[in-house]
């Protein structure tokens, strides 16, 4: 992504300097702006957000914003392209090395094992389920949890319970609504307690705090199973932290103080104001494209902006763009025997 480099403006064009913001939003709601009133801010210029105007040199018009944003996007998939071929080679270098080293008769020794289909994933947990003996922490992302994705790991659920093994969720709010994880949480009593977020990070299953499964891929055809005691112990301090600034399932969802404005609301307002688009958001909140966009047109009819352009200064203006309140309070006042909950 070319930038804008120099002393004075230091910025990329998703971030312009506030003397750079005012002079192109300027620009784009007049149509031109005199030259003069972009000497100030050559960094508009040089990261072609301001150009002659072929009719007269001595006005500059703006590039349009739907075009500054199609270079961004254009420039921030590269980016993301280039990391995901770097780790592929990566991984690829790692598997050829671990082949190299020799192991024990008998012993599979490797810390990261490589699962390709549900078959050999199934059989790896239901192998940890059948060692385990304290504890077993899961992340569970996106919204209301299918009834065949509860279902099918019921048994191990119910026979981990029998040995009195704890069990600790964490899903995002969306799964709130889910009929079918309200079902399996009475189910399992007090052998498990569950929390949501507005967004989590993606699945992840740990075992008595040895073994940790993650996906190897996107479609979750392929996972890892991860027993070196490094990243285990990472992936252990990640999911202590989100489980602390979870709500229980149970426990309501904080006001946001601002009337007309749900919590989901909030959150959606908080990534558009970070310039996520709304396939993004929906993932990432676990909730449809299509209900997002309904939650961002209320946002719109509630703080009477009549654009997305004016749906950004609105979040800005009412405050919702800033960070949320951490929900820990609410979290420590509740006894420590959760309502029940589950997956």
């Amino acid at each position: 992504m070319v930038g804008h480099r120099t002393g004075e403006h230091p910025h990329d064009a998703d971030r312009l300097c506030e003397v750079g913001d005012r002079v192109y939003s300027l620009a784009v709601r007049r149509g031109r702006v005199p030259r003069q009133d972009a000497e100030a801010v050559p960094c508009l210029l040089e990261l072609a957000l301001l150009h002659p105007d072929p009719d007269d040199m001595d006005w500059l018009v703006p590039t349009s914003p739907q075009e500054v944003m199609t270079r961004l996007l254009r420039g921030i998939h590269d980016e993301v392209s280039a990391s995901q071929r770097r780790m592929g080679s990566a991984m690829a270098a790692f598997e050829w090395y671990a082949a190299l080293r020799p192991q024990a008769s008998g012993v599979e020794g490797t810390a990261i094992r490589v699962l390709d289909g549900a078959v050999r994933i199934h059989a790896a947990l239901d192998e940890a389920t059948e060692v385990c003996r304290t504890e077993v922490l899961t992340i569970q992302p996106g919204g209301i949890r299918p009834e065949h994705e509860l279902t099918e790991g019921v048994h191990r659920a119910l026979a981990l319970r029998a040995r009195g093994v704890r069990m600790r969720d964490l899903y995002t709010h969306v799964a709130r609504h889910g009929q079918g994880l309200l079902n399996y949480l009475e189910l399992m009593g007090e052998s498990v307690q569950a929390r949501t977020l507005d967004e989590v990070i993606d699945r992840l299953i740990l075992f008595d705090r040895a073994v940790a499964f993650i996906p190897a891929n996107a479609d979750r055809t392929m996972a890892l199973e991860l027993r070196h005691p490094a990243l285990v112990q990472y992936l252990v301090t990640v999911f202590e932290r989100l489980w602390r600034l979870a709500i229980p399932l149970r426990a309501p969802l904080p006001d946001t103080g601002i009337e007309g404005i749900s919590h989901r609301e909030q959150s959606i307002a908080a990534l558009l104001a970070e310039g996520h688009q709304d396939a993004v958001i929906a993932e990432r909140l676990g909730i449809s494209v299509r209900t997002c966009r309904a939650h961002i047109a209320r946002l719109s009819e509630t703080l009477k902006a009549a654009s997305r352009t004016q749906l950004g200064v609105r979040i800005a203006q009412v405050g919702l763009d800033r960070a949320r309140p951490s929900p820990e309070a609410a979290v420590v006042s509740l006894p420590d025997q959760e309502s029940r909950t589950a997956r």
